[in-house]
């Protein structure tokens, strides 16, 4: 068990209850909402686009039915963050798990095509929410190497949630195309475990403060939006290979589903392996870390590209795999570092915000670059060298021991030094 740290980063403080394995639990559950809400629909799109083959203009419709959430978590989590702060983490959660148990559960009973969208924007409403609160959590109940862990964790659990909700909507699609949506009646049982384990953790001098407080503390603007930037950039390259790399195989001559499914599957078991080593890893500071992530995902990326061979380009998806599961973590426990307790849920909804419409945006970002480097394959081969010259200047970044930011020092145990 460890106490709560409500105060600035690193900053134990006064507590009144200590958050351990229960609350770290239901944190990481709430987490993997989102993903349910990205990834469980998509096995069954052929079959709602059967469904509703008159509706004009269904092929727009239905896989906006599977990319509102997305689009909606990228839009409203700022507005999430600033919620938090103003009025708590632990309200807004519930409300959020509230309607988002409603509207995932809502196209059982839609019969409209357009509303069934419409419930689908809500939800990436609540997911926003949810995710937003979280994560904030996370920074507010534990600090230290614990801290770095469980965020670590959460792009664990998100890698391998994603894999299990994928298998659990195409068989449960299986009986028709309303049933996987039934599963979002998970958040139902959410509410009362996060009701009874959680708690707001805000000590009392910060409540009596805290207006003074946000007062008096500035918004780290400058190394927010700089965070941000790598975060939507680092978005794009996370979901890079999952959204193509049929396509890519598809033109090298391994257009079966089993392959496909392999090289995925493996990809995110690699991403899971660098999440895992993250926490072994953070003792050598952002810098270094972000400088193996940029080179890993870039020679990953490179080597998709360029092989021919199935068994060359599967090993480029092992690498840009590590290399995702790295940069994640890194980024959010940067973050966590940058934000005091008054500005966390705030900072929390722009990265949230950051990293979701980075999600959003992969396949038009990919698709304009193709245009000008000779196609799909020649569009990753540039973000490839893209990232390897990132991981260039973060390497001399490194060696020159200019890391002028403070939160961009070393990391030790989940905190900048």
């Amino acid at each position: 068990m460890q106490n709560v740290s409500t105060g600035a980063p690193g900053t134990a403080g006064a507590t009144t209850r200590s958050a351990g394995f229960v609350q770290g639990l239901l944190l990481m559950l709430g987490s993997c909402l989102p993903v349910m809400g990205a990834v469980l629909i998509a096995p069954i799109l052929p079959r709602l686009m059967a469904h509703f083959a008159g509706v004009p203009n269904v092929e727009l419709w239905v896989p906006l039915a599977l990319t509102a959430p997305a689009l909606m978590v990228g839009l409203t989590a700022p507005f999430a963050g600033a919620i938090v702060d103003k009025l708590g983490r632990k309200r807004l959660l519930i409300l959020a798990l509230v309607l988002y148990a409603f509207t995932g559960l809502a196209p059982l009973w839609l019969d409209s095509l357009h509303q069934i969208v419409a419930s689908r924007i809500l939800l990436g409403v609540a997911e926003a929410a949810i995710m937003t609160c979280c994560t904030t959590l996370i920074g507010d109940y534990f600090d230290g190497e614990r801290r770095a862990r469980y965020l670590a964790q959460q792009t664990i659990w998100a890698s391998m949630s994603a894999t299990v909700f994928f298998a659990v909507g195409g068989a449960m699609g299986e009986a028709g195309w309303r049933t996987p949506f039934s599963v979002y009646a998970v958040a139902f049982l959410l509410v009362p475990m996060m009701a009874f384990f959680l708690w707001e953790p805000m000590r009392a001098a910060t409540a009596k403060n805290s207006r003074n407080a946000a007062a008096t503390t500035v918004f780290p603007w400058a190394s927010m939006a700089f965070i941000c930037a790598l975060t939507l950039l680092g978005a794009i390259a996370f979901y890079l290979l999952p959204v193509h790399l049929g396509f890519v195989l598809d033109a090298r001559g391994n257009s079966s589903p089993r392959s496909i499914g392999l090289a995925m599957g493996i990809g995110s078991l690699a991403t899971v392996v660098g999440a895992f080593l993250f926490r072994y890893l953070s003792r050598y500071g952002v810098v270094v870390l972000l400088a193996i992530s940029y080179a890993t995902l870039g020679l990953g990326f490179v080597l998709v590209a360029r092989e021919q061979e199935f068994g060359n380009m599967l090993a480029g998806v092992i690498v840009a795999g590590f290399g995702s599961g790295v940069l994640l973590p890194s980024l959010v426990t940067w973050m966590m570092a940058t934000l005091s307790f008054e500005h966390r849920g705030r900072g929390t909804g722009a990265f949230t915000a950051s990293f979701f419409i980075g999600q959003f945006i992969c396949p038009v970002v990919v698709l304009a670059i193709a245009g000008v480097s000779g196609g799909l394959i020649g569009s990753i081969n540039v973000f490839g060298w893209v990232f390897l010259a990132l991981a260039v200047v973060a390497a001399g970044l490194r060696l020159m021991r200019r890391c002028a930011p403070r939160s961009m020092g070393r990391v030790n145990n989940g905190e900048a030094l």
